[in-house]
């Protein structure tokens, strides 16, 4: 059995059932993975391979918990998170695509000041495509010289005067609607990357059996739908911090009726940026949560609920993290266990959090 997940679970991937409806052949799907993934692993020394579970029993006594916790870390990812599962799925629809007669986009586009913006410029040089990254001003020096270094397009982003919302994700929606292929992470711009997202879903299924819960930290949305619809069976709580908490304040307004038929027709009732977004957890502060509304459909069919983390949470679960574990994690990437430290669940349940990015 492959350690691939790309490889191992591809009969689950819609761009394999896309390959196949197509008339190309398994052997073909598994050749192309196999191929890109050795691409990736030239650009960011190693591919993907399935992502170890550690026993947080150590971490559950230390933070006064009385469950049976499990920690899925993507550290080690491709890239240094999980971001490059979603890339890596988004791009296997484009090759299936093109193998099908579709044209190649010239340009890829993205928003990000992070994890997410080094996951595509990985995988993009690894397609040896164009990538275009909308950065925030402040964005960390040390990822915009690597993002140079892979050959992304970099493009600053100032705030223009009376504008609200992400100045680089309008700045990436104009250059969208201009022509340029969305290849990002959220699955209101680029509908594919949930594919992607759940190979980490279908590990931690195998690897944890019957997970009564799990805890997802939140920033666009598109990880915690894409986990969650990967493991159906697990209460889904859904993690932001209290500095930035749009999931939150859309879930209070639709309560109780959760009518998402009129979430779909009239989105700005419920969600619209938050203003001054600030957290430890840097890498969850997106003023919009993107993808809320296929986010709270499977919160609700889950029987979950969103959490919201005071920062003192935040930052006890990044110490509490990294000591219990050993893991090089960031307050971003044990921001779901902040979660579960602010809304523990009932005594002895089998509880999952995942750790998703390498402290920089």
């Amino acid at each position: 059995m492959s350690d691939n997940p790309f490889v191992r679970y591809r009969d689950r991937l819609d761009s394999h059932a896309r390959a196949i409806a197509g008339g190309l052949s398994d052997r073909w799907f598994a050749d192309t993975v196999e191929r890109l993934d050795a691409a990736v692993a030239a650009v960011d020394g190693h591919g993907f391979r399935i992502t170890p579970v550690v026993d947080g029993g150590r971490l559950a006594a230390a933070a006064g918990l009385d469950v049976e916790l499990h920690v899925k870390s993507e550290v080690d990812n491709v890239s240094g998170s999980h971001k490059a599962r979603h890339l890596m799925g988004v791009a296997l629809h484009l090759l299936v695509d093109e193998a099908l007669g579709a044209e190649p986009p010239e340009v890829l586009a993205i928003a990000s000041c992070g994890n997410a913006a080094l996951a595509a410029a990985v995988v993009a040089r690894a397609l040896d495509r164009t990538l275009r990254v909308f950065v925030p001003t402040w964005a960390d020096t040390s990822v915009v010289a690597r993002l140079t270094e892979l050959g992304a397009d970099v493009r600053v982003c100032e705030r223009r005067s009376g504008e609200a919302g992400d100045p680089t994700y309008l700045r990436f929606r104009e250059a969208v609607e201009a022509g340029v292929r969305a290849f990002g992470v959220q699955g209101t711009d680029t509908p594919t990357t949930f594919d992607g997202g759940r190979t980490l879903g279908w590990e931690l299924a195998d690897q944890v059996p019957d997970l009564d819960r799990i805890y997802v930290q939140v920033g666009g949305g598109a990880l915690a739908t894409a986990v969650s619809t990967a493991l159906p069976g697990a209460v889904l709580h859904p993690v932001q911090a209290e500095g930035c908490a749009p999931l939150r304040r859309a879930w209070d307004r639709m309560a109780p009726g959760f009518d998402l038929e009129e979430a779909v027709a009239d989105p700005d009732r419920y969600m619209w940026p938050w203003a001054d977004p600030r957290s430890l957890a840097s890498g969850i502060l997106d003023d919009i949560t993107y993808d809320w509304v296929p986010l709270l459909r499977r919160t609700l069919e889950s029987g979950g609920e969103p959490v919201v983390a005071a920062e003192e949470d935040v930052v006890a679960a990044r110490a509490l993290g990294r000591e219990h574990t050993g893991l090089d994690v960031s307050a971003t990437g044990t921001a779901g266990l902040a979660g579960l430290l602010a809304a523990p669940p009932p005594s002895g349940e089998r509880v999952a959090v995942l750790f998703t990015g390498v402290q920089r």
